[in-house]
């Protein structure tokens, strides 16, 4: 086993933070501070863009939406770098 090989061994079962994001946007202070239950605030991404998927802040692919019974879940479309996963299945 190389080097490598074994230090990535070593972390592996690290937890790591993962999360998805929605969309930004910006906003004045004076806009946050008026903000009130069951306000819109629109954001950057259209409803048919796929997710940013982040480790720990570092963008590692994108993907979309599913449910799965009554929970959310996501579907991993794209790794980043532009591969597909239908591509990684090839």
């Amino acid at each position: 086993m190389t080097d490598n090989l074994r230090a990535l061994d070593l972390i592996r079962d690290v937890d790591v933070a993962l999360s998805v994001e929605l969309g930004r946007t910006t906003m004045a202070l004076k806009d946050v501070l008026n903000l009130v239950e069951d306000a819109v605030v629109p954001l950057d991404r259209q409803v048919d863009e796929l997710l940013d998927i982040l480790v720990n802040g570092k963008l590692i692919a994108r993907g979309e939406v599913v449910t799965e019974g009554n929970r959310f879940g996501l579907r991993i479309v794209e790794l980043a770098g532009g591969r597909s996963t239908t591509e990684e299945a090839a």
